[in-house]
């Protein structure tokens, strides 16, 4: 059934591995399945005996699951390692505390001291769950954040429903932040309920134990299929969330909706603060509640388990929108006034809750917008972090149904939910990360990107951080070049199945930048994908040869000056209507050539239509301003990897300038020795590449390296004397 875990345990495999290979084996089980737990959430763990390095003597070592990690993709390095004698030891410095509890400095010092337990000088960091695994009295633990538990743990009735679920098997707990304080009630659980199974913790999720890890992650499954079938008993299917208020467009009408919104929401959601890249999600769960009767109250009660709000912050932002009058100007205003209010309300809240060492107030902005007819749009610092952000709401959305069907969904009070999100062990953690790339939170476009100068120019852009749309006459190619680009940085994915829709970090798109439509429906996907762009780099062009006449025919003139002219002026006209609806600076990049300036035999065509190509780059540059920086990289001859210099092309060059060769050389061959002629006529004497195209347009494109430059074409040409300028 779709809402209850399935066994996947395969014994031929678990005998092969040593207990820790084993551990990492139960946690990517329970980690791949989206019905147990979340992206980052959970923890799994194991006490094994292990050879002291010091002594050599046997010790009880705690593996578990480490600060950051993920269970879907955790390795034996994400696993932190503990003596046991040293962890309990620390119980004695906690109660001997005159102050102790939940919010406490010893609370908060306790997770320093858990370096101090280390085994073996593993370097992974402890998280703040250790002692719940810990001072647990079982060989393996489990603590899984399944939406079927976190349900019945948000529920108004939870404590009765747990016991009439489970029995004695699991006994309820209420709510209390995460650490040493609730290690100790859990221990004291198993002391005072010794034949217990494990513990459903208020707000919070499961935890259960055995002295088997294969039965332990049995015991998982079979606790969480528990509560889902309790839950399906209950459900009131079509009558879920009090029932359907609104009815949703049709899936192409719906797309249209968004696209007339998401620039421009975008640009209010990163005004403030910084900019955010967007996830939509209008699968049939998320439509059933945005356009329930009683998802305005619940999306105003907001997120109950701590994993959530960390993700979505403490409640989205609903608008009222009716989709039966499609009515997108009515639309708009309903989300700027609901923005204001979502932030004067963020305000509130801090101001309320805060305390003397309260960090300071983070981006009043909501992560998750909810909008009746349309679905949900969540936005992060990056692809990844907004589909996990669209993720967990889709799990808050699934707790919201469970509860609501097993007698009434809660919060968890203002305070508590304030003290978790600047909690100053969260604020740590944020200052630990790395500084973000210097194109992090920018989507650009590649028109080109499937060969060359453009594929080259995609990597380098996606290396600084930036999420890379690559777009190509050849759809084919510029999916190849996308796909190399995840298979380089990782898919940015969350937890399959959760019918989030989205990509990675890159998508390849096909696209004719001579048709207006075409280029349209193309940043149309774009910006459905991420939400809005931030910059364009062109370098589609087109080399058409005189014929055996010396002449260019009138048709192969047109076409010329239609991709190298036209067309860039067709994707900067079109993307100039996303820059504007977003009103955050942006960039564009065209390619000239050093041929503009340098008058030729043998590339009339296209010698003239780069000089056009360059004076546009100037027009365009007062047409965009002040919001659009407008400039273009001018290279003079690049063999390598170009598209414009297939094999027959290479040959008829080498022969122009008498360079011997054999038709029975490889092509790179050829184009190296084709290249290597012209490096000589450079004062560099070195080739062109696409590689150095690609850096001269990531620092025209980035903001923090040329922002006050605009109107200008700059020479990659390896010092071509002819072209200086005149």
């Amino acid at each position: 059934m779709k809402n209850h875990p399935q066994n996947r345990w395969q014994d031929s495999v678990a005998k092969t591995l040593d207990p820790v290979a084993r551990l990492v084996y139960r946690s990517n089980l329970i980690g791949e399945d989206p019905t147990l737990t979340n992206t980052g959430g959970g923890n799994t763990s194991s006490k094994i005996m292990e050879k002291d390095p010091l002594t050599g003597s046997e010790t009880e070592v705690l593996w578990v699951k480490g600060s950051g990690g993920d269970l879907r993709t955790a390795k034996r390095d994400g696993f932190s390692s503990l003596y046991m004698e040293k962890l309990k030891g620390l119980q004695k410095n906690y109660l001997g505390s005159k102050a102790k509890g939940p919010k406490s400095q010893i609370e908060d010092d306790m997770v320093g001291a858990y370096a101090h337990c280390t085994f073996n000088l593993n370097p992974r960091p402890s998280s703040i769950d250790t002692p719940l695994h810990g001072f647990v009295p079982t060989r393996h633990v489990d603590h899984t954040h399944p939406n079927a538990a976190i349900s019945l743990a948000a529920c108004a009735k939870g404590k009765e429903l747990t016991k009439e679920i489970y029995g004695d098997e699991v006994i309820w707990t209420d709510w209390q932040r995460p650490g040493f304080d609730l290690g100790l009630i859990l221990e004291k659980v198993c002391k005072d309920h010794p034949k217990a199974k494990g513990a459903i913790m208020g707000q919070h999720g499961l935890i259960n134990w055995h002295e088997d890890d294969k039965q332990c992650y049995e015991l998982t499954l079979e606790l969480v299929g528990r509560a889902a079938e309790a839950i399906e008993k209950k459900d009131r299917r079509d009558k879920t969330f009090g029932g359907e208020k609104y009815k949703s467009p049709i899936e192409k009408e719906r797309k249209a909706l968004w696209l007339a919104i998401l620039p421009w929401l975008r640009g209010k959601v990163s005004a403030q603060q910084q900019r955010m890249i967007g996830t939509v999600q209008e699968d049939a769960p998320i439509l059933r509640f945005v356009n329930s009767k009683d998802a305005p109250r619940l999306a105003e009660m907001g997120t109950s388990c701590p994993d959530h709000f960390l993700r979505t912050k403490i409640k989205p932002l609903y608008v009222p929108w009716d989709p039966a009058s499609g009515d997108v100007d009515k639309l708009r205003i309903l989300l700027e006034e609901g923005l204001e209010a979502y932030r004067a309300d963020y305000k509130k809240y801090y101001e309320k809750c805060k305390r003397k060492d309260s960090p300071a107030m983070r981006d009043p902005n909501p992560t998750v917008v909810l909008i009746p007819g349309l679905g949900m749009v969540a936005w992060g610092k990056s692809k990844s972090e907004s589909r996990v952000t669209a993720e967990f709401y889709n799990c808050a959305v699934e707790v919201m149904r469970g509860a609501e069907a097993l007698g009434g969904y809660i919060n968890l009070p203002q305070q508590e939910a304030f003290d978790i999100e600047y909690w100053q062990l969260e604020e740590a953690k944020l200052k630990r990360m790395p500084a973000e790339q210097e194109l992090a939170r920018q989507v650009i476009a590649v028109v080109g990107a499937g060969s060359g100068i453009g594929k080259e120019t995609a990597h380098r852009l996606a290396k600084e951080g930036a999420s890379i749309v690559c777009v190509d006459l050849n759809e084919k190619s510029a999916q190849e070049t996308s796909a190399e680009l995840v298979k380089k940085l990782g898919d940015g994915i969350g937890v399959a199945g959760t019918g989030i829709s989205g990509c990675g970090p890159a998508i390849g798109l096909g696209a004719n930048i001579v048709d207006r439509k075409s280029v349209a429906e193309m940043l149309g996907e774009a910006v459905y994908a991420y939400g809005g762009l931030d910059g364009v780099v062109v370098t589609a062009g087109i080399f058409v040869p005189p014929d055996f006449e010396g002449r260019i025919p009138d048709e192969k003139w047109a076409q010329t000056f239609a991709i190298n002219v036209t067309g860039s002026y067709v994707v900067a006209d079109e993307v100039n209507k996303i820059f504007k609806a977003q009103g955050l600076p942006a960039s564009l990049v065209l390619t000239t050539s050093v041929n503009a300036v340098v008058a030729k035999k043998g590339s009339l065509a296209y010698d003239t239509s780069k000089a056009a190509a360059n004076h546009l780059v100037r027009e365009l540059a007062i047409e965009l301003s002040p919001l659009v920086r407008v400039n273009a990289v001018a290279p003079a001859t690049v063999v390598q990897g170009s598209a414009m210099f297939p094999r027959d092309r290479v040959m008829a060059s080498l022969a122009k300038y008498k360079i011997p060769f054999s038709e029975k050389e490889g092509d790179e061959e050829l184009r190296t020795r084709l290249a290597e002629f012209y490096a000589k006529r450079t004062l560099t004497q070195s080739p062109i590449t696409p590689a150095d195209q690609a850096e001269a347009a990531f620092l025209l494109v980035s903001a923090k390296r040329f922002p006050r430059t605009t109107g200008q074409v700059i020479h990659v040409d390896g010092g071509l004397a002819d072209g200086f300028l005149r």
